[in-house]
């Protein structure tokens, strides 16, 4: 094309190109056998121009290619670059792709419990790890020119986000900030902020995705697109897709069908699977089962897929059926090439422990190209799935949405069994941000042409809901940063109380708070010119119609409070008349649907529970069984009993009595006419309204009548003026009262912390003590009650499989709380500690209350768990896998992952310790060595 152009332009074409190839992006782009997309060279630019960028791109677009720039610079200036992720997966992960490009000798490693190279000009970590240099003012921060944040937007974890703002607060201003966010809707207020803290800093929002994305439902044998084919473009559009209509049919045809509704066979009920195959057998549409997806994926060239079932025991029971289905993904020579790998990366496990970890059938699902993947699985084991499946070995794999986390585990499709659920408090639909997140592992760049996400029908699916889902590919970035103990100790020594208070307050927490502040602002202005228009058409000439209307207020709130209290005194004499009720008493039901005569055969009362009628969840006033003149057995509500009712006339309910038999009914009903169907009830006489004979009432009417505004002929119009005068002067007290709930939050919390640790001597002025500073060395959300056990002196004496055993109570938290049974702890001097550790939480709890600091807000401490104590005793006691799985009732992953946790806070107990005439720091130290041992210290990932 450059014959085309005039000699001028191919001078100022060349001139471009000389200046390009003078940059440090032009040996970067070089290093790639690709060329970058328009948004990671905009964002690169930007960083070589000095400025902090934030890259909000999709799934799979390769934002991190900006973070590798980064790294890039540093090497090229002489400069450091920490690059921080939120797992320890990802970190060694990203280690791994680092060490292969730039060498092993220049990249280090920092997760918590590895340590590789760490003095290394370019080094990986967890985020946690990089709060804990700053606040220590560590000396690897010396030369810090670059950090990376990958996956910023784990900012909204309500967990562990605070410390995405903690490091972006404190962190050097020399320091340059590249952050990589999911595709977020208010990028640009995080950009904003981000502006405000650290300086210059360029947004670029890249909504392309490089491989196209298509969306289907999987109906019984036929696959379904989501999107008319016309209106779809992969996601990449920007046009209106509009739903299939056949697949609209489809939903509407198999929702209003009707199945059949005997549920019983032989007097037995009918079986879910039995159901299934009679649906299956009437209709051409069902949810097709786990192992005929993977099939149906396997013929049509979609494999390898990603199944996302949100159960750790959905995963594993998936692969088993695929295995009893028959299925093989795997060619013999792929299946000699897995068995080789894998006896290779396990091959430190003892041989006695493979067996209790499920190997062999593990590998058999591995050999057929079939895997589980989930946190309950051993770290190890989920390595070489991931490893498998990234080398196209395992084809099929079954995962809970942590995989969808940043693992860089790409597919050509996913799965989504359901839209459903559990979010550790009840069963909810998905987010759109949930859903772009799974299905973004869709589609492999470079290898595949486009991705697929694939949805099962499940029996009322409305396919536009799941439209929405897939449409909606954004979801909003919110703080959940709260200031904590350690981090109210750590800020103070460092800054002093003042300077701590405005660094809180440059939180994005307190920024998103504020910018809401300004829209309610606004509201309150628009109000008050409202209120001024009210008042002037409330004006009166003969007097203050204010005052006239405040008296009006006050005389109806008055008999409005009269009328309540006659309401619940009647409710209470009602109440009273049913409690004294026998059986076999006649009365007069005096309203509702079974209004009449009607016989009680028991008053139900609570003690009505012991008689062997079921009793209530909560006691709301008492339920009589009664039996209706129209042989009807009912359990009557007090709403049935508006006025107190007595009994007309006693009857003998026989022994034989059966309120299930019709004849037993009708013959007992039929002796209930007799007896008592002439008795006319007495009409029940309401007694004369309080407010006749109420002083305050007598009073305020006087001073309304003798008010000059009474007397006024427009009274009522200025009285309607009035009453909307009133309701948008409430209304507009309430949003003033929202703004002062919502400015300085986060400082007025900062407050009550500090005052609650000034309090227990950990903060004096701007100053720490020495219990603050050892505080300032415990991380956790149990920072504070650790600090108070060393202080005093509760795990003394205590041996390391003992301080192990209470340490786990400091992280452990079950999955599902389970108050009804009492865990197992060690016994003696364990035992006695760990109860010491319930005792100073609850003073602690009440500490709180009386400071108003609340947990809901995700500040204070929660109750230690004691769960995880008798697993870690015996683990650190040299106890063999096999027993204490078995024990713990627990799966190796998570046995795991709670002893890395357990390792960590024994690592900060040995340094917080006091070091003269104290065991614990001793101990702590031999405990982690007693805790990192087999399958824990063999395994990388924690």
């Amino acid at each position: 094309m450059t014959e085309d152009l005039s000699p001028a332009e191919r001078y100022a074409a060349a001139r471009t190109r000389a200046v390009e190839e003078a940059t440090a992006l032009a040996p970067f782009r070089r290093m790639y056998d690709f060329d970058l997309d328009p948004f990671q060279i905009e964002a690169c630019r930007a960083l070589e121009a000095g400025k902090g960028v934030l890259v909000a791109a999709p799934t799979g677009s390769g934002k991190t290619i900006v973070g590798e720039f980064a790294v890039h610079l540093a090497l090229e200036q002489g400069r450091k670059c920490f690059y921080t992720t939120p797992i320890k997966a990802l970190s060694n992960q990203k280690y791994a792709d680092l060490a292969k490009r730039y060498g092993a000798d220049k990249v280090g490693l920092l997760t918590g419990d590895n340590s590789v190279n760490a003095d290394a000009p370019v080094v990986v970590m967890t985020t946690e790890v990089l709060r804990n240099m700053l606040y220590a003012s560590s000396q690897a921060l010396l030369g810090l020119g670059y950090v990376v944040m990958d996956e910023v937007h784990y900012l909204s974890d309500r967990f562990r986000g605070a410390v995405w703002e903690e490091v972006i607060i404190h962190l050097p201003e020399s320091v340059t900030l590249v952050s990589l966010s999911a595709t977020v809707s208010n990028a640009e207020e995080f950009g904003d902020w981000l502006d405000t803290v650290r300086g210059d800093t360029e947004v670029i929002v890249s909504e392309h995705r490089p491989v196209p994305l298509w969306q289907h439902v999987l109906a019984g044998r036929r696959m379904y697109d989501l999107f008319e084919e016309s209106t779809d473009h992969g996601g990449r559009g920007g046009a209106k897709r509009e739903v299939n209509p056949d697949l609209l049919r489809m939903a509407r045809q198999e929702n209003q069908r009707t199945y059949n509704p005997r549920d019983r066979r032989r007097g037995k009920m009918v079986r879910e699977a039995d159901r299934e195959r009679e649906r299956r057998s009437r209709s051409r549409i069902w949810t097709p089962s786990r192992a005929e997806v993977i099939a149906r994926l396997d013929a049509e060239g979609l494999l390898p897929a990603i199944t996302f079932i949100f159960s750790r025991a959905g995963c594993e029971a998936a692969v088993q059926q695929c295995l009893y289905a028959g299925l093989r993904l795997n060619s013999e020579e792929a299946r000699h090439t897995v068995r080789e790998l894998v006896e290779e990366r396990t091959a430190a496990i003892p041989r006695e422990d493979l067996h209790v970890l499920g190997y062999y059938e593990w590998l058999e699902g591995l050999e057929r190209g079939i895997a589980a993947h989930h946190a309950g699985m051993l770290p190890t084991f989920k390595e070489v799935v991931e490893e498998l499946f990234v080398r196209g070995l395992v084809k099929a794999v079954f995962a809970t949405e942590t995989l969808a986390l940043g693992i860089n585990m790409p597919a050509r499709s996913v799965v989504l069994e359901k839209l459903v659920k559990w979010n550790g408090e009840q069963h909810a639909d998905i987010t759109p941000g949930e859903y772009t997140q799974l299905t973004g592992r869709a589609g492999r760049r470079g290898i595949d042409v486009e991705g697929h996400a694939v949805v099962l029908w499940q029996r009322a699916m409305d396919p536009g809901a799941l439209a929405g889902l897939a449409g909606t590919r954004t979801y909003p970035l919110r703080s959940s940063f709260r200031p904590s103990y350690n981090m109210a100790v750590n800020l103070v020594q460092q800054f002093g109380r003042h300077r701590s208070r405005e660094l809180l307050e440059t939180s994005f927490a307190q920024f998103q708070a504020d910018k809401s502040v300004v829209g309610i602002s606004k509201q309150v202005q628009k109000n008050e010119e409202g209120i001024a228009g009210y008042r002037e058409g409330m004006t009166c000439h003969l007097g203050d119609f204010e005052e006239y209307a405040q008296l009006r207020r006050d005389l109806k709130d008055r008999e409005t409070e009269l009328a309540k209290q006659g309401a619940v005194q009647r409710r209470a004499a009602a109440a009273d008349a049913l409690e004294k009720l026998k059986p076999g008493d006649v009365i007069h039901v005096p309203t509702g649907k079974f209004a009449g005569l009607a016989l009680v055969l028991d008053p139900g009362l609570p003690a009505g529970r012991a008689n062997g009628h079921r009793g209530f969840e909560s006691y709301d006033g008492p339920r009589p069984l009664v039996l209706t003149a129209e042989r009807q057995v009912k359990r009557l509500a007090p709403i049935d009993f508006p006025v107190p009712v007595e009994a007309l006339e006693r009857m003998r309910v026989p022994k034989s009595f059966n309120a299930r038999s019709p004849q037993s009914r009708r013959d007992l009903a039929s002796a209930l006419r007799t007896k008592a169907g002439h008795i006319v009830p007495d009409r029940h006489r309401r007694p004369r309204a309080e407010a006749a004979d109420d002083r305050e009432i007598a009073r305020l009417r006087t001073e309304l009548r003798a008010h000059p505004c009474h007397g006024c002929d427009e009274r009522e119009d200025h009285a309607r003026w009035a009453e909307r005068y009133h309701r948008l002067q409430r209304d507009t007290r309430q949003l003033e009262r929202r703004i002062e709930g919502r400015t300085n939050t986060i400082a007025r919390t900062f407050d009550r912390i500090y005052a609650l640790l000034t309090e227990l001597d950990y903060l004096r002025g701007d100053e720490s003590t020495v219990h603050g500073k050892r505080l300032a060395r415990l991380y956790g959300e149990l920072d504070l009650l650790a600090s108070e056990c060393l202080r005093a002196g509760v795990w003394e004496g205590l041996n390391p499989a003992e301080l192990a055993a209470c340490a786990s109570a400091l992280v452990f938290e079950a999955r599902q709380s389970d108050d009804a049974v009492a865990p197992k702890v060690p016994t003696g001097a364990a035992k006695t500690a760990l109860g010491e550790m319930v005792h100073i939480w609850g003073r602690l709890d009440a500490l709180e209350e009386d400071f108003k600091i609340n947990q809901t807000e995700g500040v204070g401490q929660r109750e230690p768990d004691l769960g995880f104590a008798w697993a870690a005793y015996q683990w650190a006691s040299g106890r063999g896998l096999d027993e204490v799985l078995r024990d713990a009732e627990m799966p190796a992953g998570d046995f795991v992952r709670w002893c890395k946790q357990v390792i960590d806070v024994l690592g900060q107990i040995a340094a917080a310790a006091p070091g003269e005439n104290s065991t614990v720091s001793r101990n702590a130290r031999k405990a982690v060595d007693a805790v990192r041992r087999g399958v824990v210290a063999y395994s990388s990932v924690g």
